[in-house]
């Protein structure tokens, strides 16, 4: 299931990124990069200590925490440190795979990845993300402040940047219940009920079908 999502940041929350981002400390992309991924990996990211890096963090994993679209497509039980990433002339991320286990002390697994679009797509040509699955290739230039969640376990790749300047955040998300198909059917069945409740209010059909998301939870969760 690949889910985009507009309207993640505020105008102001948008901008005050763009704006910490313009005089920051990046460093070469291939630093967090997996020893093939190194291979096709041309892009710059914020530097972990760099100075407004936490604070671009938070903000970003508010805005996460308050849509309620993004959590029940994730179910998120850990999400990775956000990273900032910035393509120019010339940059590109080709086709990669990300890491299944992911971190040093502490491991999760990668189950979802997403992508938090930063710049106007009119202020930049080429960049697209572009995911491979058993329909084909699907490429992604959203506005800025939108996102793409996909599944973890595709290639995919990041078109390069022949004018202009591509800054968006990426992270990974494991989640709370596995299986991807088990999460669709928890998601289509969210959505049901929201919709249900903003016909009908508190229905006896809103409760069941909440009951029923409550134990499908129960018997799939990974808690």
């Amino acid at each position: 299931m690949i889910i985009c999502m507009a309207n993640i940041l505020t105008s102001e929350e948008l901008g005050l990124i763009v704006d910490r981002l313009k005089n920051a400390e990046f460093v070469d992309g291939k630093l967090t990069a997996g020893w093939y991924a190194q291979q096709v990996k041309n892009n710059a990211q914020l530097k972990n200590d760099a100075a407004p890096t936490q604070e671009l963090r938070n903000l970003v994993n508010q805005a996460l925490k308050r849509n309620s679209l993004f959590q029940i497509a994730a179910r998120p039980k850990a999400i990775r440190p956000i990273m900032f990433s910035r393509y120019q002339g010339g940059m590109y991320y080709g086709t990669h795979i990300d890491n299944a286990i992911m971190g040093d002390e502490e491991l999760m697994r990668s189950d979802l990845s997403l992508t938090l679009f930063l710049s106007d797509p009119a202020t930049y040509t080429g960049g697209e993300l572009v995911i491979e699955s058993t329909q084909g290739e699907q490429a992604f230039k959203l506005d800025a402040g939108s996102m793409v969640v996909y599944p973890t376990t595709t290639l995919h790749r990041v078109e390069p940047v022949t004018e202009g300047e591509r800054l968006a955040a990426v992270t990974w998300v494991q989640s709370l219940v596995r299986d991807a198909h088990k999460r669709e059917i928890l998601f289509d069945l969210d959505t049901v009920r929201d919709t249900l409740f903003q016909k009908s209010g508190k229905t006896a059909e809103f409760d069941l079908l909440s009951k029923s998301i409550a134990n499908l939870l129960r018997k799939w969760a990974d808690v």
